[in-house]
């Protein structure tokens, strides 16, 4: 963790020592009273918190905050649902990156139980949104829906000034060539088997720009990271 987050703040600035940052405070920074870490709230400010106790309750700290929230890149992640432990990496790295907001859909040919896992029911997934911003250093989370198809998406999101989408079947030039992306941006990525010729010709429909990675096939996370990193080197924030 490069920055501890906190929904709001902890109770009477203690955190208890059953919550788990208090244990990574304790056995992994190793800190002691006195020292200082980061500490921020979710899309609020962040600052530095320096540790006056610690005892058997938990860490005591004071908190100076020193800047605002964090600005999100405006770029939408459109990606279509996979096995939850690779979803698991696509939320964390996805916010580490720093997107706007994160769409996960369901595609023809994924797997339906996908959308019923555990990380979706029981809002396990916000532990990944988490995670990733602790590991960036900033505050923002995006905003993160969930939807059955890819016409749900494209029926109520027009606002997007650059459209694309990843796939190695539709001839499409190499993304890092891609030149002048007006914001906002949406990236659609597909599941491990890739669009189906159904959802290819929706996207086409609805203005998307075929791009790829090359002709080698990508697991879905490997190919979400990827492409973030490519696209925003051209938009110029990497």
């Amino acid at each position: 963790m490069n920055i501890i987050l906190f929904e709001e703040f902890p109770h009477q600035y203690i955190i208890l020592n059953d919550d788990y940052r208090a244990q990574h405070i304790r056995k992994i920074l190793h800190l002691q009273a006195g020292d200082k870490f980061r500490m921020g709230i979710i899309n609020g400010s962040s600052g530095t918190a320096t540790i006056t106790a610690m005892d058997s309750t938990g860490i005591s700290y004071v908190w100076h905050p020193e800047s605002n929230a964090n600005s999100l890149h405006k770029v939408t992640l459109l990606v279509a649902q996979v096995r939850p432990i690779c979803m698991k990496r696509i939320l964390r790295e996805a916010v580490s990156i720093g997107v706007e907001q994160i769409l996960v859909v369901g595609s023809d040919t994924g797997e339906r139980s996908y959308a019923e896992a555990k990380l979706w029911i029981t809002n396990e997934y916000r532990k990944y949104l988490i995670d990733g911003a602790m590991q960036s250093g900033q505050t923002g989370i995006p905003p993160l829906r969930l939807e059955n198809n890819l016409e749900n998406v494209l029926a109520h999101d027009k606002n997007w000034e650059t459209k694309i989408v990843l796939d190695t079947v539709l001839e499409a030039q190499p993304l890092s060539q891609i030149s002048n992306v007006h914001v906002p941006v949406v990236l659609a990525i597909g599941p491990e088997r890739g669009w189906s010729d159904r959802e290819r010709s929706l996207f086409l429909q609805h203005g998307f720009l075929p791009k790829s990675l090359g002709t080698r096939i990508l697991r879905t996370e490997t190919a979400c990271s990827a492409a973030l990193a490519v696209l925003l080197g051209a938009m110029g924030v990497l």
